[in-house]
């Protein structure tokens, strides 16, 4: 997602913002004034299947490295175009502070939309999880880089747990190790370096041999065109996380319209 340096930053002042957010709203009070959520949509079957080609589509406003993408469409708006394009799941950044984003901006994408949605976020607490389990989510993401091996464990449990799948994301070999020790079943390889940000698709082929055919396999970050979804899916990656490019484009829905149509996926016309 972004830079060694940004992440951790990040990540502290998530830490901060959380224990206020604790403090003002204890999660036994959250909890029982929150209506039980639904049925969860299935996540990692819908990844898994690969009679199609499967884009997790994201909203998000922004982000530390490019600034503003676009903080004037709504996420009801992009979801739907997304879902009329033919995504298969759907990623919502909820980070406010960096991102411009918010469990709302979840909640009204993922009502708007039939789509398995990931809360997707720098999640270092229970309390978030249970955050994205109360508003609907039916994923959230762990990010191995800034997850001590106990707390991914745990955090991994505590979802599962609650009925939530997980995406682990991982930028390494040593990473791509430790998530699987923990137990993930789905794996998302961020082809982004966190230290210099420059962004490799190899990182996700270099990767994907170690993956077990049994583990949903994400390739992340970079994906332009349907040269490269076609290349990712050759090589065995099951599905594909695009948020930039899509949100940069006038129409994020025509957008994925048109990179599936590239990849040779879908007639003009739609999905």
């Amino acid at each position: 997602m972004v830079g060694a340096d940004v992440l951790g930053r990040i990540v502290a002042r998530t830490r901060e913002r959380l224990q206020e957010k604790k403090r003002l709203f204890p999660i036994e009070r959250v909890l029982a004034s929150a209506p039980t959520p639904g049925t969860r949509r299935p996540f990692a079957r819908v990844l898994a299947d690969r009679r199609g080609v499967n884009v997790i589509a994201e909203f998000k406003r922004r982000s530390p490295s490019r600034g503003a993408i676009r903080e004037d469409l709504h996420p009801v708006y992009v979801a739907q175009g997304y879902e009329i394009a033919g995504a298969a799941a759907l990623s919502v950044l909820t980070e406010e502070e960096f991102f411009g984003g918010s469990i709302v901006d979840l909640q009204e994408a993922r009502a708007a939309t039939l789509l398995p949605t990931l809360r997707k976020d720098f999640i270092v607490d229970a309390y978030q999880v249970r955050e994205a389990w109360i508003a609907g989510a039916d994923a959230v993401l762990l990010i191995v880089a800034v997850l001590a091996d106990h707390e991914l464990r745990q955090l991994h449990a505590a979802a599962t747990e609650l009925g939530l799948e997980v995406l682990v994301e991982v930028h390494d070999g040593d990473e791509l190790g430790r998530a699987l020790a923990a137990g993930a079943r789905i794996v998302g390889v961020n082809n982004r370096d966190l230290h210099s940000l420059e962004v490799r698709l190899e990182t996700s082929l270099e990767l994907i041999e170690r993956i077990p055919d049994e583990v949903v396999a994400v390739s992340e970050s970079g994906l332009r065109c349907g040269g490269d979804v076609r290349r990712l899916r050759d090589a065995g990656f099951d599905a594909f996380l695009i948020g930039e490019h899509l949100m940069a484009a006038p129409d994020p829905g025509a957008a994925l319209e048109a990179l599936l149509r590239d990849a040779g996926l879908v007639q003009p016309g739609g999905a």
